[in-house]
């Protein structure tokens, strides 16, 4: 049993501290709107009014925000109650340029820098099978180890350093496959219907031959029933998609769908819908 403070309680952090829970281990949890942090009070999380209070008893400080800057200032309100060993589990997706600035803080304050980002959405987190990237000592593996098993169904250790960011250059890779897959399936469900057919019937063309994949289907039917849902909101893709092209750049590297893709997101996000699922780039196919 592992005391763990979850600051950022949004759809992946409240499902990840409910699976927490579920496993047995102690929760406090904090989020900037509380109303947002008090549902998971029902499933036995101590919900804390400041960063600090959360993290005071915890041994691993897990960080699920929407970037990197949040990240820093939730973790300097907490500043005055971290202590020396406690393992910090950066798991939010952050750009590879903001990873050193994370670590730094942590070595200021004497703290165990894991970087961690998950890979899955609302469904795995809510499922406990989100897959963590991970970069950080062996020291801090023991004690993250039933953690992470809480809220994902697999662990990928890439380096003993978390300042190298591994984590987050592999998940930035691995997203970008995501959300330019959408983005495709979007373009040819929207060219159907736009040619005057039933778009069902692109779905009797994929499904079962060499490009089926579950997640298409997960998406597909997203689109053909127009529920959008949010499991990784169009808002927060747009954000990926701009960390993407970001990393890429400094590495030399053209990402031209992933940036086509970041210019359907926006948008949908000027149509009013960046709050639905990234699945509603299907809309950016009409009008505008």
């Amino acid at each position: 049993m592992t005391q763990v403070a979850v600051l950022g309680t949004g759809i992946m952090g409240a499902a990840m501290a409910r699976n927490l829970l579920k496993n047995g281990h102690r929760v406090a949890v904090w989020n900037r709107t509380r109303s947002r942090a008090e549902p998971v009070a029902v499933d036995g999380a101590a919900v804390a009014d400041s960063p600090a209070d959360a993290v005071g008893d915890a041994e691993v400080v897990i960080t699920m925000t929407n970037d990197a800057e949040t990240a820093l200032s939730v973790m300097a309100d907490a500043s005055s109650a971290v202590r020396a060993g406690q393992v910090w589990a950066q798991m939010g997706t952050v750009g590879v340029a903001d990873v050193p600035a994370l670590a730094g803080f942590a070595a200021e304050h004497g703290l165990t820098f894991v970087d961690s980002p998950v890979q899955g959405t609302r469904q795995p987190a809510e499922q406990g099978r989100l897959m963590v990237l991970a970069a950080g000592p062996q020291d801090a593996r023991k004690i993250l180890e039933p953690v992470f098993g809480a809220v994902g169904s697999r662990t990928i250790w890439l380096d003993e350093d978390g300042a190298s960011g591994a984590g987050t250059r592999l998940k930035l890779a691995a997203v970008s496959y995501a959300i330019s897959l959408t983005s495709v399936v979007a373009e040819s469900v929207a060219l159907a219907e736009g040619l005057g057919l039933d778009p069902a019937r692109l779905g009797e063309v994929l499904t079962g031959g060499p490009l089926d994949s579950p997640y298409l289907q997960i998406k597909m039917k997203a689109m053909l029933a127009r529920d959008f849902e949010p499991s990784f909101a169009v808002r927060n893709a747009e954000k990926n998609t701009r960390l993407i092209h970001e990393s890429a750049e400094a590495a030399g590297i053209r990402v031209d769908v992933n940036d086509a893709a970041g210019e359907r997101f926006r948008r949908v996000m000027e149509q009013g819908h960046g709050d639905e699922d990234m699945a509603a780039t299907y809309r950016a196919s009409f009008g505008g």
